[in-house]
């Protein structure tokens, strides 16, 4: 068990990080070719400062006509992209693991306070998928692709609390945790995990299009 921990979090874990720039890097370099091969015009009208308008808006809680329409759900949107980023960064064993294998180092949070928040993860996951069988609209659009994407967050905060809590074998859950971590790496450049990336993107072309173009609104 030993050798295999020390292959995930060592090996493993550094290809996976290649694996992760590399893919990002990749998938960067062929929107910006493929832009610049089929519509030229997209990135001649990019503007700083209509780009930046509409990332403020839309990164904004409540700034939005979509956001207005539905509270509860952009709660739950917000808290859940907040939530998602700073927990597996400042969680205290996570810290202690950018020290030891970056340098750096940084507060964290507290194990409670992680421990609760780890939850909220889990019960928003929970709600996501409830709302996607529930919600005629919703399930509509819903393809496996989003399934795979939600079980592919779900999963290292789920393992991660059972490895905390130490529910089950602790060695097996902190291995599965730790893969279940490198799996959504390597995944976000490929999947529908890939907004977390790209999404600033599509914003600035969208709000470029709209403040530079249609003299118009995004939001």
């Amino acid at each position: 068990m030993n050798t295999i921990y020390e292959f995930v979090t060592g090996p493993l874990a550094w290809l996976t990080w290649t694996a992760f720039f590399a893919g990002c890097a990749w998938r960067l370099a062929s929107m910006y070719k493929l832009a610049k091969s089929k519509d030229t015009s997209s990135i001649a009208f990019m503007s700083w400062k209509y780009s930046l308008r509409s990332i403020a808006h839309w990164v904004t809680p409540f700034a939005t006509l979509g956001w207005r329409k539905n509270p509860a759900l952009t709660v739950a949107t917000f808290l859940f992209h907040v939530l998602i980023f700073a927990v597996p960064i400042f969680l205290t064993a996570h810290v202690m693991l950018w020290d030891q294998f970056f340098g750096i180092s940084f507060p964290a949070i507290p194990d409670p306070i992680g421990d609760y928040l780890t939850i909220v993860v889990i019960a928003l996951c929970v709600f996501f998928a409830v709302r996607r069988l529930q919600d005629p609209n919703v399930r509509y659009i819903t393809k496996k692709a989003d399934w795979i994407a939600l079980a592919i967050v779900f999963a290292p905060f789920m393992t991660g609390f059972l490895a905390f809590r130490q529910i089950l074998d602790y060695d097996t859950m902190i291995i599965l945790h730790i893969l279940a971590g490198e799996i959504m790496l390597v995944a976000i450049p490929w999947t529908r995990l890939s907004h977390m990336v790209f999404a600033v993107f599509t914003r600035s072309y969208m709000g470029s299009e709209f403040g530079g173009v249609r003299h118009a609104r995004d939001w």
